[in-house]
């Protein structure tokens, strides 16, 4: 797909996510930092003098009863915070849909197959492994399904400087596809009940919303008390408040038409240039996500008591734990391999012709990062006080240390490889000239 898409008004800027991949990779990386620092500082405050002070600050509880919101501070940062993580995925998924990869059945068919096959192999080593185990322990099918976008293009950005843009590219309109596989799979099978009645009330204001943003209200005075609004509603009916950050995406239009738009400059003729609502709540609220949603979600949720090397090797010998990294490190690279591997016997679909195969397993590899969603997922799965809830996090931080060392490695030789053709590619050039 070329950087401008013909059902972009001329004078719109491309699409978000497209038209900087560099820019993305910036962002991402800081984010992934920021991640991997918070991480850190969860599990050394867990397993240290502090984990008292740690453990009681996570369970504090405050706000409104009446309202079903007397939340523990862990529980605000999962259900509250990562609100706003998935109303960027929202935005991002609508762009996808309307002006970007996925607009394009051709052009999208291979990373939704690679994505899909990345998430139900996980799920099935994770249900072979478990299938014995009884108890709850089938609760956390999903966990392994999950990729981690922050960490993953954070990694492919630190070790593949030199790799073909279509690589990144490709890891991108994956992760959103998994995305919206995740956000599908805890709407549907991560709800014990439903209330109907705040869910349809929560239409109201969703409606509200969805009208004053189509007509290019900005004002956050306005559609932030609205979108709480949605969110309160949604988590008082029994659906994962999460969602509500999605559908609030999903209402921003994308196309830069009308009052629903906001002007970012000028072509070179002089010409207004715009984005549409989508492109500029995800520039806005995106820095939100990453500086500060997830990684504060990732603090109270990732800390877990290993309790030494005698604990950490209990927790690797539980299924769960076992599962967990079978999904991640194996799932993903065989799913998405195959995946992509199958769709391209197709006559007429194929991968790009920059990329070989191998530069595919390394970034499947890389997709096995499945940190904040995984997370997400397990503390949906398990009860927080349990045994199962420490293994699944132990599960999740090694899956995803493994993961993250396999694919870099690959994708570190790849990228020396590309280093270098380019090198004789420029020299040859610069002899021609000469």
């Amino acid at each position: 797909m070329s950087h401008s898409s013909p059902a972009l008004p001329k004078n719109q800027q491309p699409h978000a996510i497209w038209r900087g991949v560099h820019q993305t990779l910036a962002k991402d990386t800081t984010g992934g930092a920021l991640l991997l620092g918070a991480t850190i500082l969860a599990l050394i405050l867990a397993n240290s003098a502090l984990s008292g002070v740690y453990e009681d600050v996570r369970q504090f509880t405050f706000g409104p009863e009446a309202l079903h919101l007397n939340l523990s501070v862990a529980s605000w940062a999962a259900d509250g915070l990562l609100a706003v993580f998935f109303f960027v995925v929202g935005l991002e998924l609508k762009e996808e849909f309307v002006a970007g990869k996925l607009r394009d059945p051709r052009t999208a068919l291979v990373p939704i197959v690679a994505a899909i096959g990345g998430v139900a192999v996980p799920a099935l080593i994770f249900a072979l492994i478990n299938r014995n185990s009884g108890g709850d322990a089938l609760n956390g099918w999903a966990i392994p399904a999950a990729t981690d976008i922050a960490f993953a293009v954070a990694v492919i950005a630190v070790v593949g400087r030199f790799l073909p843009p279509a690589l990144r590219t490709f890891l991108l309109t994956l992760a959103v596809v998994d995305d919206l596989l995740a956000i599908s799979i805890i709407a549907v099978f991560y709800t014990d009940g439903i209330a109907f009645l705040p869910l349809l009330v929560a239409l109201l204001p969703l409606a509200v919303f969805a009208v004053l943003v189509q007509r290019g209200v900005r004002s956050w005075w306005i559609l932030i008390p609205l979108g709480v609004t949605v969110w309160t509603l949604i988590h008082a009916s029994g659906i994962h408040a999460t969602v509500a950050g999605v559908l609030l995406g999903f209402m921003v239009p994308v196309i830069a038409k009308g009052r629903a738009k906001v002007r970012v400059g000028a072509k070179d003729d002089g010409e207004p240039l715009f984005e549409g609502m989508a492109a500029h709540f995800a520039d806005k609220w995106s820095v939100f996500s990453s500086a500060v949603a997830v990684p504060v979600f990732a603090f109270f949720s990732a800390g877990v008591t290993v309790g030494g090397f005698t604990g950490l090797f209990d927790a690797l010998g539980s299924s769960i734990a076992l599962g967990i990294i079978g999904g991640l490190v194996l799932g993903k690279a065989v799913g998405i391999t195959a995946g992509t591997f199958l769709v391209t016997r197709f006559r007429g679909i194929t991968i790009d012709k920059s990329l070989a195969w191998i530069d595919i397993l390394g970034m499947s590899f890389i997709a096995g990062i499945g940190f904040t969603v995984s997370l997400l997922v397990g503390e949906l799965s398990y009860d927080a006080a349990s045994a199962a809830s420490d293994h699944m996090k132990v599960g999740v931080i090694v899956g995803s240390i493994i993961s993250a060392t396999i694919g870099a490695a690959i994708l570190t030789v790849r990228n020396r490889h590309y280093r270098a053709a380019g090198s004789a590619g420029a020299e040859a050039a610069e002899s021609r000239q000469c």
